[in-house]
């Protein structure tokens, strides 16, 4: 069974993952944007959807736990 303390780790964990990953392209993103070089858009428009499917991945993990 689920715990609070699994609820509690997952929004932690999730948080904390996302935004690693989230802040790393955006950061990236925009230094290449500024840079001149137009690859920076790849990196810098996904930022914030890849940062919420972290959070997506491990709820379904955390729910696949969960007894049929």
């Amino acid at each position: 069974m689920i715990s609070r303390s699994d609820i509690l780790m997952l929004g932690i964990s999730s948080g904390v993952t996302g935004g690693l990953i989230g802040g790393l392209m955006l950061g990236v993103g925009m230094n290449l944007i500024v840079a001149g070089a137009n690859i920076g858009w790849l990196l810098l428009l996904p930022a914030a959807p890849l940062s919420g499917v972290v959070g997506w991945v491990l709820a379904r993990r955390l729910a696949a736990q969960l007894k049929p």
